[in-house]
This record gives C-alpha cells, structure tokens and sequence, in this order.
C-alpha cells in the first residue's frame, strides 16, 4: 500500500522559499562580517554601467522607456501562462479522459497568444517601438484662413515693442518739525472708479 505523502506541494514549495530566505540571509551576514569596510567618494558614488555619474540623478526620465518596460512586462507574463500550459498540454491521463482536451488547449492558447501578437501589431503601426520617429505627424485643421492673416499678424507682433516699466516718483514737502523735509511717495499704478448703483451708494 503506499503511503500518504506527510507534506502537500504548497508545503514543499514553501519550504523552498524558507531556505532561499536563510541562505540569502546568511550569504549577506557573512559578507557583513568578513568584508573590509574601507568607504571612498568612489565606492560611495552611483553606479552607471561603468561610466561616471555626472550631473545630479534628479533629472525628467524619459517615457520611452516606460513602454519598453511596459511592452516586455506584457510578454513576460505571456511566458509565464505558457509554461504550465505546455507542461499540460500532452498530458496523456488528460488526453485518455477526453480526447478534445488537447485540441481545446491548443486553440485557446493560439487565441491568447492571438491577443497578445494583436496588440504587439497595433503598437507597431503606431510607431510607438522606434525610439525617434522619423516622420512627426503634423497636426491639420478644416479652417479655410489664408496664410498671409498669419504672416500679418507676426509682422505686427515683432514690430510692438513694449513700454519700459517705471514707477514715477513724487516729491511732497512735510512740515512736521522745525525744518521741513522732503518725502518721496510712490505713485499709485492705477486709479480707483466710483460707479453710483440704483440705491445711490457707491461701489468700487
């Protein structure tokens, strides 16, 4: 008679990653404990693929590269649906218990993978996978305006020069001692209008 397994498959699975953990645990430890410390500004800097980091690190990140990122996560977790698929698929018990088993399998994996290579296609012809496009779409209207309008009216613009800014000064005597001194005010930038409303007050 044989005998019943102690442990399940997830039992042994998460035996599996106890161990990792310790090891890892005890590989980093070690290093702790017998690795020289000896820190430099070398040591110390980033690491960038061998060259040296110039330039401060918060700078704008690119967007490319997050549908690169976002492209080859979807891919990567297509592998993943595929490899117990495949361990399956000829599985002779599944085959011996109904023989469309097999037959179902292959066709909704060709209509995953279908779903998938759909979307690749799409962001092709988008362009989207190309990391300068050569040919920049530009945008068009339906509006029937002559291009000398514009031209006219850049003409105008470049020839406006705006006002200097300055803020004029006035100079009030003020006699609050023996000998009077004089004061400068600023001039106020705008003047304030008084309009009467219905009820005879006035408003700002």
């Amino acid at each position: 008679m044989d005998e019943v397994s102690q442990i399940s498959e997830f039992g042994k699975i998460f035996i599996f990653l106890i161990t990792g953990f310790v090891l890892v645990g005890m590989t980093l430890f070690l290093s702790r404990m017998i690795a020289p410390r000896k820190p430099n500004p070398e040591k110390l800097s980033s690491y960038e693929c061998g060259e040296e980091p110039v330039g401060s690190a918060w700078i704008p990140f690119n967007g490319r590269f997050y549908v690169i990122a976002l492209i080859f996560l979807l891919f990567d977790v297509e592998m993943i649906f595929i490899f117990p698929w495949a361990t399956v698929y000829a599985d002779p018990d599944l085959i011996a218990a109904d023989k469309r088993w097999g037959i179902f399998t292959l066709i909704e994996m060709f209509v995953f993978a279908g779903v998938l290579i759909l979307g690749l296609v799409y962001v092709w012809r988008k362009k989207d996978l190309e990391w300068i496009k050569p040919a920049p779409v530009v945008p068009t209207t339906n509006l029937n305006i002559p291009f000398n309008l514009y031209d006219k009216i850049n003409q105008q613009q470049a020839a406006f020069k705006p006002k200097a800014f300055a803020i004029e000064r006035v100079e009030i005597p003020v006699v609050a001692t023996a000998s009077p001194e004089t004061v400068t005010v600023k001039k106020p930038l705008f003047k304030p209008t008084f309009k009467k409303t219905e009820n005879g007050s006035g408003t700002e």
